[in-house]
């Protein structure tokens, strides 16, 4: 078999890198290692409105759990805030319908899929990568392309096998863990989020609404004396709910590896690290990086250019669109980490009474200005 490109992985990053290359040409493969696309579940599902605008479609009904407007923040003494504002408006997405619309969108504008299929080499010529060696029905099978694009998630193998360095750091690494439940008692419109050092150290706890009494809730953590399930298992036994699934997985915060191409591949998504560092949320940023990888790959493919040279245009682009923000989002981030149970409580009393959606930076500081080691921190980072 031949292809222009293969894609390694199906999960957003993947099935959109595929979509924008077949869209703009190219003779694309997509290999998932997994029997059905969606499965297992490793996100809460929460995308904001310019996601779809980004991705030139529409949501569709049948893969939306509920609107969104708003959040709600609980700190660690058991004080809450909720406000909504335009910045905040988006969708909880039943992501294993919505990841297999993505391969159906991209199966549509021409992509070829293989399922159960596990990359298990590259093959490498004169230093390019020229395809993959992949198990399928218990066979081995060598699939040549001009490009491969790594969209394998977080346990990559793909970038390694071709010479990149994509390991992250057991600090940047986030353990999760998530129930979807049922029997809760939430606000349709508004994420929760809870902090404290004692219930989710290093993260937060998420309650993402389903629609009616259901909700994913889930929690990430990091450098903690015990793992995610721990902690979710503590905190959901408070709740008067009942779980119906479970899923667990790993996110890395430490922001984007140092090196996205080479010569024949790309890195694209959780892979290359393309994921905000304050938030864990990757959805947005991984499917603007798949885009740009999907539209340079066929770029290349039509001027018969694969090499690194080439390539680097990937590199480029996807810095130049989201590079920043994830720079940004990685200083806040190391910021945060050293705000303890006192600051995050302080900081709620300082704007629990404020208009949200006027605060500034000057306004800011100002409600802080009775904390001077909360007003040094947010100093550093405003």
């Amino acid at each position: 078999m031949n292809y222009d490109i293969i894609v390694v992985g199906g999960r957003v990053s993947g099935s959109i890198s595929s979509l924008f290359a077949s869209k703009n040409g190219a003779d694309v493969l997509m290999i998932e290692k997994h029997q059905e696309i969606g499965t297992p579940v490793q996100c809460a599902g929460g995308v904001s409105d310019s996601f779809f605008k980004h991705m030139e479609m529409d949501p569709l009904s049948h893969n939306i759990c509920t609107r969104v407007e708003g959040a709600k923040i609980n700190t660690p003494d058991g004080n809450s805030i909720s406000a909504k504002n335009k910045g905040l408006y988006g969708y909880i997405l039943e992501r294993k319908l919505f990841d297999k619309d993505l391969a159906i969108k991209s199966a549509d504008a021409g992509t070829d899929i293989m399922l159960k299929t596990t990359l298990k080499d590259l093959i490498i010529e004169n230093g390019t990568v020229k395809g993959v060696v992949v198990r399928h029905n218990g066979e081995l099978i060598e699939i040549r392309s001009k490009i491969v694009i790594a969209a394998d998630g977080v346990e990559s193998q793909t970038a390694k096998k071709a010479g990149l360095d994509t390991h992250f750091k057991i600090e940047d690494l986030c353990s999760c863990a998530q129930y979807e439940m049922v029997g809760l008692d939430v606000d349709t419109n508004l994420m929760e989020f809870h902090f404290g050092s004692n219930i989710s150290p290093g993260g937060y706890i998420w309650i993402f609404p389903k629609g009616g009494n259901r909700a994913n809730v889930g929690i990430g953590v990091r450098n903690s004396p015990g793992n995610a399930h721990y902690y979710l298992q503590k905190f959901i036994s408070q709740l008067n709910a009942t779980p119906v699934e479970f899923n667990v997985g790993a996110v890395p915060v430490g922001g984007p590896v140092k090196k996205t191409y080479t010569d024949g591949l790309l890195v694209v998504g959780d892979a290359a690290g393309q994921v905000d560092p304050l938030t864990g949320g990757g959805i947005h940023i991984s499917a603007k990086c798949g885009k740009i990888a999907g539209e340079i790959s066929a770029e290349a493919i039509k001027k018969e250019d694969t090499s690194s040279k080439f390539l680097k245009k990937y590199e480029n682009s996807w810095k130049k669109n989201v590079g920043s923000g994830l720079e940004k989002s990685l200083k806040y981030r190391k910021i945060f980490d050293k705000l303890t149970d006192e600051d995050l409580n302080n900081l709620l009393k300082a704007i629990q009474d404020q208009n949200l959606d006027s605060v500034s930076t000057f306004s800011l500081l100002k409600m802080v200005k009775g904390y001077p080691q909360l007003l040094k921190l947010l100093r550093s980072i405003l």
